[in-house]
């Protein structure tokens, strides 16, 4: 597997991604309603525009034998000196292979190199599968939020971190 930055554009490879995975992994989670809200709120091609342009978000993508698989992306400084993992995503084909695993310590080392304490992320408390993976490789949980999203929706998210 291969990982790789990604310019705004080839963000049309994270969008098509997030529309097989993201429907898929939230199925059981989220309703139809708040799974098509969110796609169009953080996957549309403006969204994603706008997340790098204007919010510092950096996607790095995950290729194998050079075919889109997965995308993370990250921003330093997202809180103090803490990098945080906005999304990280891959074909459920490919899971279980390390890959997610790779994502996160590719983060970890960019974290590092600019002299950050932590990587965190957030994950809906209901994606046990996520949990379980985020705490088999050290990420430990730090707090639990409900953000209000708009449309009557919310993300009820443990928030997990690992000191780097």
């Amino acid at each position: 597997m291969q990982i790789r930055t990604i310019d705004k554009k080839e963000l049309h490879l994270v969008r098509a991604l997030a529309l097989d995975v993201w429907p898929k992994t939230f199925a059981d989670v989220l309703t139809p309603t708040q799974i098509d809200f969110m796609m169009d709120w953080m996957y549309s091609m403006e969204s994603l525009t706008e997340q790098v342009s204007e919010k510092g978000h950096v996607f790095l993508l995950a290729e194998e034998n050079g075919i889109p698989v997965g995308f993370c992306s990250y921003q330093l400084d997202a809180k103090g000196n803490k990098t945080k993992i906005h999304k990280i995503y891959l074909l459920q084909e490919t899971q279980g292979k390390g890959y997610g695993k790779q994502l996160i310590e590719e983060v970890k080392s960019i974290a590092r190199q600019n002299k950050q304490s932590h990587v965190y992320l957030n994950v809906n408390r209901h994606n046990h599968k996520a949990i379980q993976f985020y705490l088999k490789i050290g990420l430990y949980e730090d707090f639990r939020e409900v953000i209000d999203i708009g449309n009557g929706f919310v993300m009820d998210d443990l928030v997990m971190e690992i000191a780097i």
